[in-house]
């Protein structure tokens, strides 16, 4: 069950910000947006996503962004090209430890990696009673398994060692349609029985019913935890060089 669009924590942004950045590589088009608040100084901005569709919408709404198709875990960039990697919502879909090395290896010395995951808080007690109705029809919705996967990735990383986690919180207006379709929009909705998927729309229908204060919507409670740290090279297979040319490769 994904979350409608709503704005970034304002705070979190605040934190996050890293406004000496001048190249920034975002992984994936849903980073794109956040890495641009980011980095507001930022003169060159790139991306990589597997979906081309993706990177066609994204280039026609930002002239001048590099897109790239490509998998985040084999990124098509030399070393050393960026000052900031942004991956929102992502890594856990990715291989963590050669997605890691890739971030590293495409950051510059100095350079810093962002990383965001936004998950759903089961602790007001409303919505732990929408999870308990939908998990009737996907035993895994509303579930933090895709966080623990992201913490465990960057748990003692050797790439970005000193990441520093921070929580902030975030509210998504959902009207009684917006819940709805979400409950439509679950893993296997479709391969249930017809009696079974009416009866959970039925029930989360009855829920907002009782819960929100029409017109106004429910705020669903969203979690936003973000990791920032510097990349550290020395664990990478080809060790980087400064000569007086500059950054040098030894292969």
């Amino acid at each position: 069950m994904a979350a409608f669009a709503t704005a970034f924590p304002p705070s979190a942004v605040e934190w996050l910000t890293a406004a000496e950045a001048t190249a920034v590589l975002s992984v994936g088009s849903a980073s794109l947006s956040l890495a641009r608040r980011l980095s507001p100084r930022a003169s060159r901005f790139a991306v990589v996503d597997r979906t081309a569709e993706q990177l066609v919408a994204a280039v026609e709404q930002q002239p001048g962004l590099v897109a790239i198709v490509a998998a985040p875990d084999a990124i098509p960039f030399a070393p050393c090209r960026f000052d900031h990697v942004v991956v929102v919502d992502t890594l856990h879909r990715l291989p963590p430890r050669l997605a890691l090395a890739e971030f590293a290896r495409v950051l510059r010395p100095e350079g810093r990696l962002t990383v965001v995951h936004t998950a759903r808080d089961d602790s007001v007690p409303w919505v732990r009673r929408l999870a308990g109705v939908v998990r009737r029809v996907d035993p895994t919705a509303m579930a933090d398994g895709k966080l623990a996967a992201t913490a465990t990735a960057l748990h003692d990383n050797p790439y970005f060692p000193m990441l520093t986690r921070r929580e902030f919180r975030r509210w998504v207006p959902a009207f009684r349609a917006d819940l709805l379709t979400m409950v439509r929009q679950l893993d296997g909705f479709a391969d249930v029985e017809p009696a079974v998927a009416e009866q959970v729309l039925s029930e989360v229908g009855d829920l907002y019913d009782a819960i929100a204060r029409v017109p106004d919507p429910l705020l669903l409670p969203y979690t936003v935890t973000c990791w920032q740290g510097g990349v550290d090279h020395t664990e990478l297979t080809a060790p980087l060089e400064t000569d007086d040319a500059g950054l040098r490769i030894r292969l």
